[in-house]
């Protein structure tokens, strides 16, 4: 290990490192000792490019060394190490699961990256009784904690819509999706979990142990230790479910619907909206995976209007109690105002159904289409302005845009742990608004980039009380003003678990800076 290290620095000093500016690059002997930890796992430095690369595509900052833990003990020594040269060193430290994150969340300019897919110490187990759960690393991916649990019959209750994600990577963000109206975010269903701090220290928290930590991980960006395993309840899965789509042609009824449905104790298990703008054919594009209700209605639907909304619901159930289901469906649906000939549905496998957007993913990839820049923005709106927002937004702000999904679904705030680190309104019920687009070439990206500013600068004129959700801010002030009053809180657990600021740099919300430098403005 100590020779690869060796190999590379003689390399590194002759050649330097593009793409990182010299107050980010450790002297020669920072990087040599990395070479003495004693590890079982390896360091790395053929992969520097790839660990500098996200799902957003529009960020890039290379590490100086990856890390591939082969175990938790590599973690913690690592960050100890980084945390014993203390605060005059520049080196920061950046778990990366599957690398989805957006703006360069999860890199380290400079510093250490290290792959938490490599950690395989931590063996996924599955114990079911009366409140079953499943003890998962921080760096497996949700979609093979799926697969493990579903073998005894049970799955996690929160999801996010695409499974190819870390544990560690969603808990430290929200985890949200179309069952979170019910169960609230995956943050708001874990019983425990284990971190390394920035000081390199294995702490295991929960609600009753640790419990600061416990909250202040959750949600909280990776800011106040790595996640390298976490315990999530479970429930029984079923195994087939009914999927349904309408479309609504008036935003009021849309959402008058779904929040009637989100509030009614019987009502179906995934709720989510789309916006679709400017987009032709749409029951057309449907039919290559669902059924419509009336086929007759359906082929003659037709409309002029630019913008529709699709409601798209869920209910799960077991082959032997389809006749139920067909009743419970059928109630519900006729409570709701949607445009009759835009019924459509199809019965697929609880699998299939979570695990959708990988099948999209694979079409995209076959295209070239899916390693492209994606320069999203995911808000969170109160119920009380979105009204408001979506006039100025779907009616003028994007009236000709149509290069990517927009998601606009509401959920309860009582589903919700205050205590975690997340901010959200200050409302019972609220929205999620994603926008998605995909942007290829430098016009497109600068368009994109410039729609969502516009975006956000509406809504702070018009004070809709937006949040942003996997939050993108580049300076302290923004970052002050998105936790408000729970910034100085923020802070202190900050100082509390990471004091000398090693961890997800990529966040931009607390920089690392030696002590004998003047803190950058």
């Amino acid at each position: 290990m100590k020779q690869l290290v060796l190999q590379y620095l003689k390399l590194f000093l002759l050649l330097g490192l593009s793409g990182v500016t010299t107050e980010h690059v450790p002297k020669y002997d920072v990087l040599a000792s990395l070479g003495t930890l004693p590890l079982d796992g390896h360091f790395s430095f053929h992969d520097l490019p790839a660990a500098a690369r996200d799902f957003g595509n529009l960020s890039s900052f290379p590490p100086v060394a990856v890390l591939h833990p082969g175990s938790v003990a590599d973690i913690a020594r690592t960050v100890r190490h980084v945390f014993l040269m203390g605060e005059h060193s520049t080196l920061t430290v950046a778990a990366r699961g599957h690398g989805h994150s957006l703006y360069g969340q999860s890199q380290a300019a400079g510093g250490i990256v290290i792959r938490m897919e490599s950690l395989q110490s931590v063996k996924m187990q599955v114990h079911p009784g009366a409140s079953p759960y499943v003890d998962a690393s921080g760096g497996e991916l949700w979609i093979n904690v799926l697969k493990k649990t579903l073998k005894y019959g049970l799955a996690p209750k929160s999801w996010t819509d695409y499974l190819h994600l870390t544990v560690g990577g969603t808990l430290s963000n929200a985890g949200v999706s179309g069952q979170t109206f019910r169960h609230g975010p995956q943050i708001s269903n874990v019983n425990e979990l284990e971190i390394v701090t920035g000081r390199g220290d294995i702490i295991t928290c929960s609600p009753e142990q640790n419990s600061d930590l416990f909250h202040a991980a959750l949600g909280g960006l990776g800011q106040f230790g790595i996640i390298t395993r976490a315990r999530i309840a479970l429930e029984p899965a079923p195994q087939m479910v009914r999927w349904i789509r309408v479309l609504y042609l008036d935003f009021v009824s849309f959402t008058e619907d779904q929040e009637m449905l989100i509030s009614a104790e019987k009502t179906f298990d995934y709720i989510e909206g789309f916006v679709s703008i400017n987009r032709t054919g749409i029951l057309n594009n449907w039919r290559s995976s669902f059924n419509p209700q009336d086929p007759e209605r359906a082929s003659q639907f037709e409309t002029d209007r630019k913008v529709l909304f699709c409601l798209e619901m869920t209910k799960n159930f077991n082959p032997e109690e389809a006749d139920i289901m067909e009743q419970e469906v059928h109630a519900l649906l006729s409570q709701l105002r949607y445009t009759p000939p835009s019924l459509f549905h199809t019965d697929v496998t609880y699998m299939e159904f979570l695990d959708r957007v990988h099948s999209s993913e694979i079409k995209l990839r076959a295209k070239g289409l899916w390693e492209v820049p994606h320069p999203w923005l995911n808000l969170i709106i109160p119920r009380s302005t979105v009204h408001t927002f979506a006039k100025q937004v779907f009616g003028k702000i994007l009236e000709d845009n149509n290069n990517g999904p927009i998601l606009l679904y509401p959920v309860n705030k009582s589903r919700w742990d205050n205590r975690t680190s997340v901010v959200i309104p200050d409302e019972e019920v609220f929205y999620l608004v994603g926008f998605l687009p995909s942007a290829i070439g430098p016009h497109s990206i600068k368009r994109t980039l410039n729609l969502n500013n516009q975006i956000i600068e509406f809504s702070n004129k018009a004070s809709i009380g937006v949040k942003q959700y996997l939050p993108n801010y580049a300076t302290e002030p923004e970052w002050k003003a998105h936790y408000g009053a729970r910034w100085d809180a923020f802070q202190q657990r900050k100082n509390t678990y990471d004091p000398l600021a090693i961890l997800a740099p990529g966040q931009r919300i607390f920089q690392k800076t030696p002590a004998s430098l003047p803190l950058s403005s």
